[in-house]
């Protein structure tokens, strides 16, 4: 694959991992208040301006790593699709969250996407260890979004 097609391929797969994120901050932005201000939250919920550094973090580390398998020559095509659902998946939280107050369907979003993410990970072990790699942050935090949205349930 020659450099241009690499660069070209690269914003592809970032534009469309920042347009699931920008469809999740979307939802949040009209359907978040009033609602989520009325909600029992953990004392362990950070603060809302923490939420944008990590996730534009998160879905670049994302982007990187789909794209390391999308150029390497050992890569099998299902891995794309897996992702892609996967991103499918994840920009629905904020419209079961924020948007329709499904807090424990929200909550079974998350575990569904800690699955998805658990096995991209070993899918892209074999074909890029850089790849499993850059989703070790996204997990972690899909871990504590687990935890909290959990507790968030509980709470209400």
């Amino acid at each position: 694959m020659t450099l241009p097609k690499k660069i070209i391929s690269f914003l592809i797969f970032a534009t469309l991992a920042f347009g699931a994120s920008a469809w999740g901050g979307m939802v949040t932005r009209f359907y978040k208040e009033p609602w989520y201000s009325t909600i029992i939250k953990p004392d362990f919920n950070p603060p809302d301006w923490i939420f944008a550094p990590i996730w534009i973090t998160l879905y670049l580390a994302m982007s990187i790593a789909i794209w390391l398998i999308w150029i390497n020559p050992k890569r099998v095509e299902k891995i794309i699709y897996i992702y892609f659902i996967h991103l499918l998946i994840n920009g629905s939280w904020s419209v079961f969250f924020f948007a329709l107050h499904l807090i424990l369907v929200s909550l079974i979003i998350i575990a569904i996407i800690i699955f998805f993410v658990i096995w991209l990970i070993k899918l892209y072990y074999p074909i890029n260890k850089l790849s499993s790699f850059l989703m070790i942050p996204y997990l972690a935090w899909l871990s504590y979004a687990f935890i909290l949205n959990f507790y968030i349930f509980i709470l209400n």
